[in-house]
């Protein structure tokens, strides 16, 4: 016989037909006459139940049947008699794959807290809650790439080792061969990259949009969704040193249509998930966040705010609101700011624009005020900063200058600049980090906990 999964028995399709299921107890009570299971296999976040009824089997066949073992159980698939369910197995037989020691396995049937779980997050996913999580990230990772090769965009690989810094922050993890404990030196008595793995510094990936652009100006349009990485000290919900990113690039395409893309794709995700992931996003809402499907839909329903980056400013300074980080024409705006624009004074998603140049990465398009770039931050509820894009510098000598203003190495820089050199166009872009977006999704306030093994300072475990 084939095992049927979870999900599949509890459509109800099969009742009545002898069934196989397999998966991990939750669950089990009962007493000498009759013994049932909550059994899970992952498919689904509900249980089915198993009837065993003892007239059939011993409490020693039963007596390993606990709490995390995982087992086998064939019989007859019927309606049951319980709330909530509309069907169980009476079962005819079992077979115990792997027991779990009750004084030793932590996932007993209590309340766990989201903290005690990062410590096991080799077993967090077998928790109702992470089980949600990880369902709702998979739908959304496979929406991702349905939207894009709807559109037309092909799928670009780009390098997790690089020997350029994209955001210019400098926060990245080298890579090295070279050993540690005795380094070679030049006669100037600085590292010896030439004797490295590469000849050269490199370190992982902050980004793939600079690759992207080379793809986006062969291609078309691309899109980037790979692991990127941040070397940067922070303990903050919002960030982890190892993270997923979107990032799409696209020939020929304007500010104003880098809006319209990411408005479009962000929609197209959440409403993927509310589709598909349903009882599992309620499931959430009930145990984490009361209003998450009204927050969801909220994005969805409502077209997105665009204003000035100098709008918002004169907004928040004329709020009246003490912000923990004081705002003013010039600074990068926090968290509180952007909450505050799309929470309190919009009610709506916001797209800020024209940002002051000097807070910007060197590649955005520069605007006729020599103030500001054409960049745009797609600001969320709850959750700020969701995406960042922005139209490119497509002129060879303005990316040139700017490149030499910041003094970023052209040793770096040759291959990016030779694409405005040859057959230069307009194109723009944006970045998504993943896990923002399934933060969002899954109302969740710890970034830490939409990824199954996080990075973050000091924690590389599992």
């Amino acid at each position: 016989m084939k095992r049927t999964k979870v999900a599949d028995l509890l459509k109800g399709n099969l009742i009545g037909t002898e069934v196989m299921a397999k998966g991990w107890v939750r669950t089990r009570r009962g007493n000498k006459h009759v013994q049932f299971v909550a059994l899970n296999d992952g498919s689904t976040i509900k249980n089915i139940q198993i009837v065993f009824d003892m007239a059939k089997f011993s409490d020693d066949d039963l007596r390993p049947v606990t709490t995390g073992s995982s087992i086998c159980v064939t019989g007859q698939l019927v309606e049951s008699q319980g709330k909530g369910q509309t069907c169980e197995i009476q079962a005819d037989t079992l077979t115990v794959y792997g027991t779990a020691d009750v004084e030793t396995y932590p996932l007993q049937k209590k309340g766990h807290t989201l903290e005690f779980l990062r410590d096991i997050a080799h077993l967090r996913p077998r928790t109702n809650t992470f089980g949600a999580i990880l369902r709702v990230r998979s739908a959304l990772a496979f929406a991702i790439h349905k939207f894009f090769q709807e559109k037309g965009f092909f799928y670009l690989n780009t390098p997790l080792i690089t020997a350029s810094d994209c955001e210019g922050a400098g926060a990245m993890f080298q890579v090295t061969t070279l050993p540690l404990n005795d380094l070679p030196k030049t006669e100037e008595g600085a590292v010896d990259y030439s004797a490295d793995f590469f000849g050269k510094p490199t370190a992982l990936t902050v980004s793939g949009q600079l690759e992207g652009e080379l793809g986006a100006t062969a291609l078309g349009a691309i899109y980037t969704f790979g692991p990127t990485f941040r070397a940067e000290n922070s303990n903050t919900p919002r960030h982890l040193s190892e993270f997923w990113m979107i990032e799409p690039e696209v020939a020929f395409m304007d500010i104003t249509e880098n809006m319209d893309l990411a408005e479009e794709f962000v929609k197209y995700c959440i409403n993927y998930a509310l589709e598909h992931c349903k009882d599992d996003i309620e499931f959430l809402q009930q145990m984490y966040d009361k209003d998450l499907i009204e927050r969801l839909k909220f994005v969805v329903e409502n077209d997105f705010v665009r204003l000035t980056y100098g709008e918002g400013v004169k907004i928040l300074e004329e709020s009246g609101k003490k912000f923990e980080f004081p705002v003013h024409w010039g600074t990068d705006l926090q968290s509180e700011h952007e909450r505050y624009l799309v929470e309190e004074h919009f009610k709506k998603p916001v797209i800020l624009t024209d940002y002051p140049k000097e807070i910007k990465a060197f590649y955005m398009k520069q605007n006729e005020d020599g103030k500001t770039v054409r960049a745009m931050d797609v600001l969320f509820p709850h959750i700020g900063e969701i995406i960042g894009g922005s139209e490119r510098e497509e002129s060879y000598e303005k990316l040139l200058a700017r490149i030499e203003e910041l003094g970023i190495p052209m040793k770096d820089m040759w291959w990016y600049l030779d694409t405005r050199r040859f057959g230069t166009v307009p194109h723009s872009g944006f970045g998504l980090g993943f896990e923002r977006l399934v933060l969002f999704v899954t109302g969740m306030t710890n970034i830490r906990d939409v990824i199954p093994f996080p990075r973050y300072p000091g924690h590389a475990d599992f």
